[in-house]
């Protein structure tokens, strides 16, 4: 089984088609479950905005990411939560210098 932070790895492949920043950088992935027993992996993850239009496609893109990475996971879940609500101080330190927050 993966590590979480081999599942983090996969998911910077996961970039956000309208911010062109991967969705670990933008603090998009709040918590990565791995059950060595089920041999499963539950990602809670959210987005930058209710209505982002771009949305279902990360979704699918988080998963196909995890799974092409890790074939022998038997069980992959990407589940979407807005609690917390996203904020741009999720953000890593690269990202916001990327988007120009400093």
């Amino acid at each position: 089984m993966p590590t979480k932070e081999q599942v983090l790895e996969a998911l910077t492949a996961v970039v956000d088609p309208e911010i062109m920043i991967d969705i670990v950088k933008l603090g998009l992935v709040y918590e990565v479950k791995i059950d060595e027993e089920k041999k499963s992996i539950d990602i809670d993850m959210t987005l930058t905005s209710p209505g982002c239009p771009m949305g279902p496609q990360i979704l699918t893109d988080a998963y196909q990411s995890v799974q092409r990475a890790f074939p022998d996971v038997e069980d992959v879940q990407v589940n979407l939560v807005w609690v917390p609500f996203w904020n741009p101080q999720m953000m890593s330190e690269e990202a916001k210098e990327e988007l120009g927050f400093f």
